[in-house]
């Protein structure tokens, strides 16, 4: 068994990987935490669910808050005794990042990128809904060849609230109609809607760029919401990023 943790801005997500099959999976915000304090989160996660530590093989781990990644490299080595793959430098990705300065990548970004080519092929376009909504997109030939990035759904809801003296803070739900009757309505609409919007925008140029017309793969936190309502989404594949840490695993111990 794989653990994969894919450490975002806002939520770390964990995943227990049976080969390309999550077995189980946690959701815990992203924060400060000694090395101590991470590791017993593991081991009571891992208790509660009935899985032995010995039944871990390893963990792969993405991360795009490096203020964090200390502490869970060595919560790993300390109380689950195995080894941990980081995606970064020097790793095997069997992807080429033609880009203009493939450093700054996100690493979030090419596991992304990587699970999609092997499962869906290409060319591609994958829209990740998570703190940010980043487009990534990959030609016929498996290379990353650039796409966009835009504020998450979450962000242009806080933003909304906290930049404002008379709106409320609102959940994050599909509204019935687009044409809202009051305050909260109104929001919804103007969040969903706008946020669909653009969505559908930013894939649709992606698309146009292509020589073939890409598939268009929704993942993140928020891809049966917001995804489930764009016309230029394809599928949906909720758990890209842990399948993307499961191959880089197998590539860097093959």
């Amino acid at each position: 068994m794989l653990l994969g943790i894919d450490v975002g801005n806002t939520n770390t997500v964990i995943g227990a990987l049976e080969g390309f099959k999550v077995i189980h999976l946690w959701r815990v915000s992203t924060g400060a935490r000694t090395t101590d304090e991470f590791g017993l989160a593991l081991l009571q996660l891992l208790r509660h669910n009935n899985i032995p530590i010995a039944a871990v093989e390893g963990v792969a781990v993405c991360c795009v808050v490096p203020s964090v990644l200390y502490a869970i490299e060595k919560a790993v080595r300390r109380y689950l005794d195995c080894e941990v793959l980081v995606v970064g430098r020097g790793i095997k990705t069997g992807m080429r990042v033609a880009t203009d300065n493939p450093r700054e990548v996100g690493a979030d970004r090419i596991v992304n990128a990587v699970a999609g080519f092997e499962h869906h092929g290409g060319p591609l376009v994958i829209v990740d809904f998570g703190t940010a909504t980043t487009v990534d997109c990959v030609n016929s030939s498996g290379d990353y060849i650039g796409g966009a990035i835009a504020p998450g759904y979450q962000i242009s809801a806080d933003a909304l609230f906290t930049r404002t003296a008379k709106l409320p803070r609102v959940p994050l739900e599909r509204p019935e109609r687009a044409i809202g009757t009051n305050t909260v309505a109104s929001m919804q609409s103007g969040l969903f809607w706008g946020y669909v919007g653009l969505v559908n925008e930013l894939a649709r140029r992606c698309k146009t760029e292509f020589d073939i017309s890409p598939l268009c793969i929704a993942t993140g936190g928020l891809a049966r919401l917001i995804g489930g309502a764009c016309d230029e989404i394809d599928a949906q594949d909720e758990h890209l990023t842990l399948k993307g840490l499961r191959i880089l695993w197998d590539r860097n111990h093959s």
